[in-house]
């Protein structure tokens, strides 16, 4: 017997030796989140803040004139050009007339936008701009330092492709924005257009002064989420009173290819123009299509100087008849001159704040 238990226990010892010695933990790694589609998404190894907006900058230069818009003021930038394509300057309240859903409006005022300018440049870095990027960063180096005033504006910048990146939070440092132009990682992964701008708005939305986007992109849209509309995307810049310039890269791409002005056209290219052109019609901007780099710099040099002759009218919703939500209409003319072209947003929703 005591034989059969030094048997047991000498099992007993081995058993335990090599469990201890085949018992390591398996540590699993730690898996890398997954960017949401279209959300604005920060590097996790280089840590950065969304940062804050406030309505107005907390700096001790800040311009006494800065417009505070107010959430129950509807601002439309307004833009007013002869035949010969002149800006017009000179105008004043009572010469022009507002609509709103076809009938006559109130200007509650009427000023030259000369206020502070809070502005986002979003660079479109999908797979499918690839030929423009080394000039389009070159162009906007140029743009902000000729169109940001020092002391009074500030600037931010995007990366859009399959997710939305803050490259540079809002800042009046040029050289933290040029710095940031510079490192623009390569081109790669799909386009989520229409979140990308959806992202934007919101956190342009309580930006101080002037909101303004402007979208260097070829226009396509590869990665949306389903559900999100044009419409969506729309609505979402004019609850944020932000008006948008688009620098259309596709025409410049295709005459790099082709050698011809309007070359390589086809169904996706005539869908993200008209895409193009309904939000920048809504918010009171415009689209510009350069095929070389004298255009590409041009259409930089005509968003500042457009900024530059702006005016702006701000009208005052009816609390009796306006209803939280709605979007309505909106025209403006000059009064008994056909012959000028005025440009100005499209439409507007009601404050929900009344």
């Amino acid at each position: 017997m005591m034989k059969s238990l030094l048997c047991v226990l000498s099992l007993a010892i081995f058993a335990s030796i090599c469990s201890a010695q085949s018992g390591r933990v398996r540590t699993e790694p730690t898996p890398t989140p997954t960017p949401v589609r279209g959300t604005i998404y920060v590097p996790t190894e280089v840590p950065r803040a969304k940062p804050k907006l406030t309505p107005t900058p907390q700096t001790a230069d800040t311009d006494d004139d800065t417009i505070r818009v107010d959430s129950l003021l509807v601002p439309i930038p307004v833009f007013v050009t002869d035949r010969s394509g002149r800006s017009i300057t000179n105008l004043k309240a009572a010469d022009l007339d507002l609509l709103i859903d076809g009938k006559a409006s109130q200007i509650g005022e009427l000023v030259r936008s000369d206020a502070q300018v809070s502005l986002a440049m979003i660079f479109d870095n999908s797979s499918s701009v690839t030929l423009a990027r080394d000039f389009e960063k070159e162009a906007a180096i140029r743009f902000f330092r000729k169109v940001i005033r020092s002391g009074r504006d500030q600037a931010a910048l995007f990366s859009l492709a399959d997710v939305t990146r803050l490259e540079q939070p809002l800042t009046r440092d040029m050289g933290a924005i040029t710095n940031a132009i510079q490192l623009f990682p390569p081109p790669k992964g799909a386009t989520a257009l229409l979140d990308g701008l959806i992202e934007a708005a919101q956190y342009m939305r309580e930006a101080p002064g002037r909101r303004v986007i402007v979208l260097v992109s070829d226009g396509e849209d590869t990665y949306s989420d389903l559900k999100t509309t044009l419409e969506d995307s729309i609505r979402a810049l004019q609850l944020a009173d932000v008006q948008v310039f688009v620098v259309n890269t596709k025409a410049f791409e295709n005459f790099k290819r082709t050698g011809v002005r309007g070359g390589n056209a086809n169904i996706r290219s005539l869908t993200a123009e008209r895409r193009m052109g309904e939000i920048t019609a809504q918010t009171g901007g415009e689209v510009f299509s350069p095929i070389d780099e004298r255009e590409m710099d041009a259409a930089f040099a005509r968003i500042s100087a457009d900024l530059a002759d702006q005016f702006t009218i701000y009208f005052y919703p009816d609390k009796e008849v306006e209803t939280p939500g709605q979007m309505r209409t909106i025209s403006v003319a000059v009064k008994g001159k056909p012959d000028l072209n005025v440009r100005a947003r499209k439409s507007y929703y009601v404050p929900k704040r009344l």
